[in-house]
């Protein structure tokens, strides 16, 4: 059996690591996708622990298509009957690029009457109900070679379901993932965020060291489906659980600026169940001092703004952290952002940079590993993290209005 994972654009790469990981075949790597082998067990199994991917399909085929005939007749060849029962639903979405079929609607409408056709050729009857199971069809069309599918995820996958409520401009989960994957987690090195918002960042961090597979407490899709069986999930969520590590001491610091976010931030790490690894407290990134006796790094996504008294404002920010975090040398330094000249206001060359996206927005991703000196002294700032919201016994403690 053929499988698909999606992922945002630059992901591909650690997508398939994570593939490799679970034990399964990749057979082809494009633009946002991963194709690999693997049997209907195998479903629950990447669902449930892929950290990176958007989406698991089963790939019904493959071919060449021009033509709304050649789509048509593509489709028709596939066995949809093995998946696709005479009641089940099967609504048609789908994609087209770089290729002679730009019409997303027509192309739906023929792969719908082309799916239509087949059924009713083996089940002998030209009505369907479409009132059991769902089976949501997808088409991809990219210079001119058509793959259909069938979508195992549902809801999609960068949705773990701890963040509910996610503040302002959040960085999707999947993402967060990436960046954390990145930083290596280790339980004797401290990751820091500064700019933690909802705390995707650090929740991310947290379940990576912590070995909690991100698709443990949610449901899927292909739940439902015949052939992917009640005892396939069950085993698979069992594997999963199992690897989980209960009593880790690793420790991610999340702290923002702004006091209202904390609250968020530390009911998502509730729900995500990794609050006792997580410090949450109120500190201004351009102020914060490193920890003498840790090893560590700083991940973060900064804010960023549209329009031109906030990009002032954003510009500012970005030159002010690039002091201050030159302080922290020789710890690693990460950061995710859409603005383009970040390396000229921080006042330092990244070692590395990757352009990735947040949905659709392109972002790059700064990586800053190699301990050097800036060109210009700046005066540093000393002053830390006055209203840090912990108690010794590592409760979170609601901020004082």
């Amino acid at each position: 059996m053929l499988l698909a994972a999606t992922c945002l654009f630059g992901l591909e790469k650690q997508l398939g690591e994570e593939i490799d990981a679970l034990g399964l075949k990749r057979v082809e790597t494009i633009d946002g996708r991963v194709l690999f082998e693997g049997e209907e067990k195998d479903i629950p199994r990447a669902n449930i622990n892929l950290r990176l991917a958007e989406r698991v399909f089963i790939v019904l085929g493959r071919f060449h298509a021009e033509s709304f005939s050649e789509l048509f007749d593509g489709t028709y060849s596939l066995p949809w009957q093995e998946w696709i029962g005479r009641l089940d639903e099967f609504p048609v979405t789908g994609h087209s690029i770089k290729s002679k079929l730009t019409s997303i609607p027509d192309c739906q409408s023929i792969v719908k009457k082309a799916i239509v056709n087949r059924l009713s050729t083996e089940y002998g009857i030209s009505w369907f109900e479409e009132t059991g199971v769902k089976y949501k069809v997808e088409f991809f069309i990219l210079k001119d070679e058509a793959m259909l599918m069938i979508d195992t995820s549902g809801l999609a996958l960068h949705k773990r379901g701890y963040r509910p409520d996610a503040g302002a401009a959040p960085l999707r989960e999947t993402l967060a993932a990436a960046i954390a994957l990145t930083s290596r987690p280790k339980e004797d090195v401290l990751i820091w965020d500064p700019f933690c918002g909802s705390g995707t960042i650090a929740i991310e961090a947290a379940m990576i060291a912590r070995r909690i597979a991100p698709g443990l407490k949610r449901e899927f899709a292909a739940e439902k489906f015949a052939r992917v069986t009640s005892d396939m999930w069950e085993q698979a969520r069992q594997e999963a659980a199992a690897l989980e590590i209960k009593d880790s001491s690793f420790e991610v610091w999340a702290s923002d600026i702004d006091e209202d976010i904390l609250d968020v931030a530390y009911e998502n790490a509730l729900r995500a169940g990794v609050e006792e690894n997580i410090n949450i407290f109120c500190a201004d990134a351009r102020k914060i001092e490193k920890p003498t006796d840790r090893r560590g790094t700083i991940v973060c996504n900064p804010p960023y703004g549209e329009r031109m008294g906030e990009m002032r404002e954003i510009e500012q920010l970005y030159r002010e952290i690039g002091r201050n975090f030159k302080n922290f040398e020789p710890w690693h330094i990460y950061v995710i952002t859409s603005c383009e000249y970040f390396e000229k206001l921080y006042g330092r060359r990244a070692d590395k940079i990757r352009k990735l996206y947040n949905g659709m927005l392109p972002c790059n991703f700064y990586q800053f590993f190699k301990p050097e000196q800036f060109r210009v002294d700046r005066p540093q700032n000393k002053t830390f993290n006055k209203n840090k919201s912990f108690d010794n016994k590592n409760k979170y403690i609601k901020p004082k209005k």
